[in-house]
Order: C-alpha cells, then structure tokens, then sequence
C-alpha cells in the first residue's frame, strides 16, 4: 500500500547560539536564504529542501542524530570542514553499503554525515 510519502523538504535542528551555528554552516558552503547569526530562525536551501535552525534555550547543546547530506566531492568538503578548523570523526571512507563519507558534529552535537553515492 502506498503511503503517499514522496519526500522531506526540510530538517530542523535546534541549537543554542544561533551566531555560532550559522558561522559553522556557512565555513562548510552553507548560504542563509532566511534569518541569519541574530535571528531565532535560519533557513538554508540545500537543493530543493532546506536544513533548518531554531534557536532553544536548551543547555548543554541539543544534539539528537544525523544529518545526512550528499555532496559532490566527500574529499573537498572534508578538505573545507579542517581547513575552517572543524575535526571530522575519521578521514572519509568508502563503505560497504555504496557511499563514501565521514561524520563531522555540528557545535550543538548533531551529527553531520557528508556523502556521494559510490
């Protein structure tokens, strides 16, 4: 039976220093489309969907998953994430289930996975 579920068109994370995480995003590629480091809610367009982020007052971070965002080049984007001075999990890799990719968390401990189709 169908479910009628085609696809998501946006994620939101929560996060606790929106200045913060809006210059994360933006040292990996990332350009706002809505809010920005003041606001209490950014939007940027990532292909036809959005990844999202609200401002909480959660202490001690509000990390909750991954995030799994293809890309075109898993090397380069991992070049980008060390040279703006982000620590990625591990070099990236080729996995057994078809992708290359590594993990690399956001500063409120969401889990980023960049990744390419193998």
């Amino acid at each position: 039976m169908a479910s009628g579920v085609s696809s998501i068109d946006a994620v939101t994370l929560a996060v606790v220093d929106m200045a913060r995480s809006v210059a994360f995003y933006e040292s990996l590629g990332f350009t706002p489309s809505y809010g920005g480091p003041d606001a209490t809610f950014t939007s940027f367009a990532v292909g036809g969907q959005h990844l999202n982020l609200i401002l909480t007052d959660a202490s001690g971070g509000a990390g909750w998953g991954r995030v799994i965002i293809h890309v075109d080049d898993v090397d380069a984007m991992h070049s980008r994430g060390v040279a703006a001075g982000h620590t990625p999990e591990a070099p990236p890799r080729d996995a057994e289930w078809g992708e290359r990719y590594f993990h690399l968390d956001d500063p409120d401990g969401h889990q980023l996975s960049f990744a390419r189709p193998l």
